[in-house]
């Protein structure tokens, strides 16, 4: 195992490195919606930090969207294996997939 290569993020320091700069770089974009004049279109869009809450709103609903699809789109693990067994019996080929 001591052969083993090591990547950028299998280091704990540079996971939290990476992490400072992410959050360094939402606080700069948060204080320059203070500072930048925006062309808006509608009345909200004057609201401070309307843009980053929008944005996390609509990732949570993406996320929220996505686990309830998944309740009607999920398959078993099976799923594909009993679809060429079937397929197999039933065209009577007697060869190994």
């Amino acid at each position: 195992m001591k052969d083993e290569k090591t990547y950028f993020f299998d280091r704990p320091e540079n996971v939290a490195r990476l992490l400072r700069v992410f959050y360094g770089v939402c606080i700069i974009l948060a204080v320059l919606d203070f500072v930048i004049h925006r062309h808006v279109y509608h009345a909200w869009e004057n609201l401070w930090l309307f843009y980053p809450i929008y944005g996390f709103v609509g990732c949570v609903l993406l996320v929220l969207v996505a686990k309830w699809m998944r309740t009607f789109l999920m398959r078993d693990e099976s799923y594909y294996e009993d679809l060429e067994r079937a397929r197999t019996d039933s065209s009577g080929d007697s060869r190994d997939a």
